[in-house]
């Protein structure tokens, strides 16, 4: 890969098909967050790379093999997956024959999934199809964690939030190549213009040379030929600079066409299409017909994350006391309320209240295991004020 790249390659071996993958990590301060949403939704992600912009970094969250199209959270665990005996001894054995049996099915969800995802041309389409998969392959264990259920479905409500405040995120990538490109040109301009500076510069001393008075006669006799020479060559350069004056033109007039050309829709009524699709959420919909855990929107992916926090909580394993426990109930909360269940919202924004003074006042003592939770009661008793004023006008 390029040295101006945000990413490193990592080597990891699919555990289902033995295929050796190298899936891209993202490099440390490759971007930066300015500020999260009230679900924990960074707000604003800007890349050190113009050309990733339209890339939502949850696009890495997950690894999705490249030939059987497993996926899964793309962590330590799953690096090191080999060393992991409680994933190989209780875990991958079932989740292999049930993984291979539904892709081995004629038109399988699994394939039509697999073979969709394009991370050059649709990044946060295919980050949304790898959740899916990974919510998928998550399901086939015997035991699946409801809480990474709730996750996954939470990462998938964000990336289509991105998807609806930024636009077609090929579009967006698009115009990233083209902001790069702009730039480039805008450097080869001045650097052009810089040259016939520098040129004319050069050629008023070296003439200087002849011209000199302190030079002696006998001198200016043995150098008055190289003068014609270098008129000749400077004169040739010269004129190849004129000539580049105008390719520049030309080139600047190619770039505006071609950016007329490559950002231009690919729908008629102005929707971006989807591979052979008329766009994402047809591809989505054809999902749907097979496999009803396919989410459409941000509203239903918040659905599912709220169904599986739940059963994360009711199993009373998953999730542990303390600050995890504190941020589930406050997301089932939060996310009750943006999707207008303001009922349910009210009991979880008030058990998140109780259950977080009661905490705090418990570890009085310990700030640094309080600060989280501080923030979270914090939000719960804002939003519980929003959800509240909702809930009176509703």
């Amino acid at each position: 890969m390029s040295n101006e790249s945000p990413f490193f390659l990592t080597k990891v071996e699919c555990p289902i098909c033995k295929t050796l993958n190298e899936f891209e990590t993202i490099k440390v301060g490759s971007y930066v967050e300015n500020g999260r949403d009230t679900d924990f939704c960074p707000l604003e992600i800007r890349w050190r790379f113009q050309r990733y912009q339209a890339y939502h970094p949850l696009v890495y969250f997950t690894g999705t093999c490249s030939n059987c199209f497993y996926t899964r959270e793309f962590t330590n665990s799953y690096k090191e997956w080999k060393n992991d005996n409680n994933y190989r001894t209780y875990r991958l054995k079932t989740i292999k024959a049930r993984h291979l049996d539904q892709l081995a099915t004629a038109d399988s969800v699994i394939k039509r999934m697999g073979e969709a995802i394009d991370i050059a041309r649709y990044p946060n389409e295919s980050a949304i199809l790898k959740l899916h998969l990974a919510i998928m392959d998550e399901l086939m264990s015997d035991h699946p964690s409801k809480l990474d259920l709730g996750r996954f479905y939470l990462r998938v409500a964000w990336i289509f939030r991105s998807l609806q405040q930024g636009g077609n995120a090929n579009n967006q990538f698009l115009n990233g190549l083209m902001l790069e490109l702009d730039s480039k040109y805008m450097i080869l301009d001045r650097t052009f213009n810089d040259v016939s500076d520098e040129l004319k510069r050069f050629t008023d001393h070296l003439m200087s040379h002849f011209d000199n008075d302190d030079v002696s006669t006998d001198i200016k006799a043995r150098i008055l030929p190289f003068k014609e020479q270098f008129e000749a060559v400077l004169q040739e350069f010269n004129t190849k600079h004129v000539d580049g004056e105008q390719q520049l033109k030309d080139i600047l007039s190619l770039i505006g066409d071609y950016k007329a050309t490559v950002l231009g829709t690919d729908g008629s009524d102005g929707t971006a299409a989807f591979g052979n699709y008329p766009s994402f959420l047809d591809f989505l919909l054809q999902l749907r017909k097979d496999n009803s855990g396919i989410t459409l929107n941000e509203r239903e992916a918040m659905e599912k994350a709220i169904q599986y926090y739940i059963e994360a909580l009711q199993d009373g394993r998953t999730i542990a006391p303390g600050n995890q426990q504190l941020q589930a109930t406050y997301l089932i909360a939060e996310l009750s309320r943006r999707i207008g269940d303001y009922d349910g919202a009210k009991q979880y924004f008030n058990s998140t209240i109780k259950y977080g003074q009661e905490f705090i006042y418990q570890n009085r003592q310990d700030q640094s295991r309080t600060a989280l939770a501080r923030k979270i009661l914090e939000l719960a008793l804002e939003q519980g004020k929003v959800n509240l004023a909702s809930l009176q006008t509703a």
